[in-house]
């Protein structure tokens, strides 16, 4: 059986789009535009938030353009430290 590596797997330059799930208290989405902000620009239009069906959680999601891999990981593992995040795809 043969392996693709991940990097394999995406045609750079492209449009990658995040979503990360956390707590719906108003400073969650600011927290991960700030921590994502470190690594590139993230514009407040590309943000979209939904709440959870009972109101506790919400989905933060953002389109980004990414450049290579590397940067690929390197938003993923920003948004992994974040303290509140309850899940991420």
């Amino acid at each position: 059986m043969t392996t693709i590596p991940p990097e394999k797997l995406f045609k750079f330059p492209c449009d990658h789009l995040f979503k990360v799930f956390g707590p719906n208290d108003g400073e969650f989405a600011e927290e991960v535009r700030s921590a994502v902000s470190g690594v590139t620009p993230v514009a407040l239009d590309a943000m979209r938030l939904r709440p959870s069906a009972g109101g506790a959680h919400q989905c933060v999601s953002f389109l980004l353009h990414v450049y290579n891999y590397p940067q690929l990981l390197l938003i993923y593992s920003v948004l992994k430290q974040l303290p509140r995040l309850r899940y991420l795809l």
